[in-house]
């Protein structure tokens, strides 16, 4: 059993930052990963990001490259996404995951959620 808990969503205007943060608890391994998703109003579950708990392995969707990034701070059990240059179009329920061996870019593969945290983008 693994808990995830979101935090750092929010109301913010285009061309603005925000930082999302995922702890994480219980039962993980070298192998296991953890991917951020998002799912905006009236759409399907998009892959975002993802990084490997060792390793320094991480991935990055060509709609954020450029603008997201993914990091993780093992002594904490957090994980962080930092999003900057925001844009309308990233206005989303955005999601922690934990997939256990191995990475993966399909909300399918992956094992636990967090609650998801709201960010809303104004232009």
């Amino acid at each position: 059993q693994v808990q995830l808990v979101e935090s750092g969503g929010g109301l913010v205007q285009a061309g603005g930052s925000l930082r999302l943060s995922c702890a994480a608890s219980g039962r993980t391994f070298s192998s296991d990963a953890m991917g951020w998703f998002r799912q905006a109003p009236g759409k399907g579950r998009e892959f975002v990001a993802v990084i490997t708990w060792t390793g320094g392995y991480r991935y990055v969707a060509d709609s954020v490259k450029g603008r997201f990034i993914i990091s993780r701070d093992n002594a904490k059990n957090t994980v962080y996404l930092q999003m900057n240059s925001l844009k309308p179009e990233d206005t989303a329920v955005y999601y922690c995951a934990f997939r256990s061996g191995g990475v993966g870019v399909s909300p399918e593969s992956y094992d636990y959620w967090g609650q998801g945290t709201q960010v809303t983008v104004s232009s």
